[in-house]
C-alpha cells in the first residue's frame, strides 16, 4: 500500500487519469498559509474600519446624526466586507489559478472536479461558503481523515477533490513558434468569443498533462478536443495542415492573446 491514496477518474473522452490525493498534511499546511494571508487582509480591513469610524465620528456635528447610528452603519458595512473578503479570498484565487490558492500553490496541491476538470467559480464558491462548517469542531479534518477520497463537507457538496500537482504538469506551457503563427490566423478567422474560461481550462489541463498520457490516449483526446472546439468556434477548415495537438496549442495561445493575455 502506498503512502498516499490515489483516485482514478474517467474523463468525458473515456481516458482514465490517476491523481494522487493531497492528504491531510499538505492541506493543513496550505490552510495555515492561506489563513495567514487572509489574516493580513482582515487586519488591514480592521485598521481601515477604525480610521474611517474615527473620522466619521469627528464629523458628527456636520451630519447631524447620532454617534450610535454612525457606528452602527459603519460596523454593518465592515462586517459585510469582512464576510466578502473571507469568502472571496478562496473563490478569487481558486478560480483564477485553476484550483489553487496561495497556500495550495505553496504546497503544490489543487482542487479539481470529480470528473477531472479544473475547479470553476461555482465549485469554489460552494466550498468557500461551507468552509466555516468544516472548521467547526474540526468536522472537515475528520471527514478528510476518515473518508476514502479525503473530502471535507465542502468537497462532497461541491463535487470536488484536492489532489497533488503532478510535477510533470506544473509550470508554464511553452507554445512553439509555429503554433503561435497559426494562433495569429485563428484570431482573425475564428470566433474565439464562443470559448469560455472552462474551455480554456480544459485545453490548458490537456496541454499540461499530455506528457503523462500514452501516445494512443494523447492522440485520442487531442483529436476529440480539436473537433469539439473547431466546431464551437465556427471554423470550417483549419488555416493550414497541422496535428490536433498543434491546433490546441494555437487555440490556447490565440485565446489568451485575443483576450488581452
Amino acid at each position: 500500500m502506498g503512502l498516499f491514496r490515489t483516485v482514478t477518474i474517467r474523463t468525458p473522452e473515456s481516458i482514465e487519469l490517476e491523481f494522487v490525493l493531497a492528504g491531510i498534511g499538505s492541506r493543513a499546511v496550505a490552510l495555515v498559509v492561506d489563513y495567514l494571508c487572509l489574516g493580513l487582509g482582515l487586519f488591514t480591513l480592521s485598521v481601515l474600519y477604525s480610521i474611517v469610524l474615527i473620522q466619521l465620528l469627528s464629523l458628527e456635528p456636520i451630519f447631524n446624526t447620532a454617534t450610535a447610528t454612525i457606528q452602527l452603519w459603519v460596523t454593518a458595512i465592515f462586517l459585510v466586507l469582512l464576510f466578502a473578503l473571507y469568502i472571496g479570498y478562496f473563490v478569487l484565487f481558486e478560480t483564477l489559478w485553476f484550483g489553487q490558492s496561495p497556500g495550495k500553490r505553496y504546497t503544490k496541491i489543487r482542487v479539481i472536479r470529480d470528473d477531472g476538470q479544473p475547479e470553476r467559480i461555482a465549485q469554489a464558491t460552494l466550498r468557500s461558503l461551507l468552509r466555516p462548517v468544516d472548521d467547526i469542531l474540526f468536522l472537515g479534518f475528520f471527514c478528510i481523515l476518515l473518508t476514502p477520497q479525503e473530502k471535507r463537507i465542502g468537497d462532497w457538496l461541491a463535487g470536488t477533490l484536492v489532489v497533488q500537482v503532478d510535477p510533470n504538469t506544473s509550470g508554464q506551457i511553452t507554445i512553439p513558434e509555429r503554433s503561435q503563427a497559426i494562433g495569429k490566423d485563428l484570431i482573425t478567422l475564428a470566433d474565439l468569443g464562443k470559448l469560455s474560461p472552462d474551455d480554456l481550462a480544459t485545453i490548458r489541463d490537456f496541454l499540461q498533462r499530455r506528457t503523462t498520457l500514452s501516445p494512443k490516449a494523447k492522440n485520442q483526446v487531442s483529436d476529440q478536443l480539436a473537433r469539439r472546439y473547431r466546431d464551437q468556434i465556427g471554423l470550417e477548415r483549419l488555416p493550414t495542415e497541422m496535428t490536433a495537438n498543434t491546433f490546441l496549442e494555437a487555440l490556447y495561445w490565440a485565446y489568451q492573446e485575443g483576450s488581452g493575455g
